[in-house]
C-alpha cells in the first residue's frame, strides 16, 4: 500500500515561515510528478506546487511565487515544500500528492495524481 505522510504544520504569524515535507515508501517515491495542494474551509483543492521526478521542472501558483519553494530529495524520498512571508490567506489543510505514470507534462491538477497523504494543517495568523 503506497503512503504519504506528511509533517510540518503548525500556528506561525503572518510574515512568518513554515517548512513541510512529505515522506514516502520507497515504492511510491519511484513515481513521477510530486505535488504539494491545499484546501482551505469551504473551497475547492488547489495546486500550490509541483516538481518532476528529476527535480528539474517546477510549478507555482501565481498565490505563492516567489514565496514558497518545492523541492525533492529522491534519496530521503521526501518531497519538501519551504513557505515563507505567509499570509492568512495562505491558512489551508494541506496535502502531499504523487503521479504513478508519465503524463507528457507536469501534473497540476488533483485528478492527476494517484496517492494522497493525510493532510497537514497550516494556519497564518494576522
Amino acid at each position: 500500500q503506497e503512503q504519504l505522510v506528511e509533517s510540518g504544520g503548525g500556528l506561525v504569524p503572518a510574515g512568518g515561515s513554515l517548512r513541510l515535507s512529505c515522506a514516502a515508501s520507497a515504492r511510491t517515491f519511484s513515481i513521477y510528478t510530486m505535488g504539494w495542494f491545499r484546501q482551505a474551509p469551504g473551497k475547492e483543492r488547489d495546486i500550490v506546487a509541483a516538481i518532476t521526478r528529476s527535480g528539474v521542472t517546477t510549478y507555482y501558483a501565481d498565490s505563492v511565487k516567489g514565496r514558497f519553494t518545492i523541492s525533492r530529495d529522491n534519496a530521503k524520498n521526501t518531497v519538501y515544500l519551504q513557505m515563507n512571508s505567509l499570509k492568512p490567506e495562505d491558512t489551508a489543510v494541506y496535502y502531499c500528492a504523487a503521479v504513478a505514470r508519465p503524463l507528457g507534462r507536469i501534473a497540476t491538477m488533483p485528478y492527476d495524481y494517484n496517492y494522497w497523504g493525510q493532510g497537514t494543517q497550516v494556519t497564518v495568523s494576522s
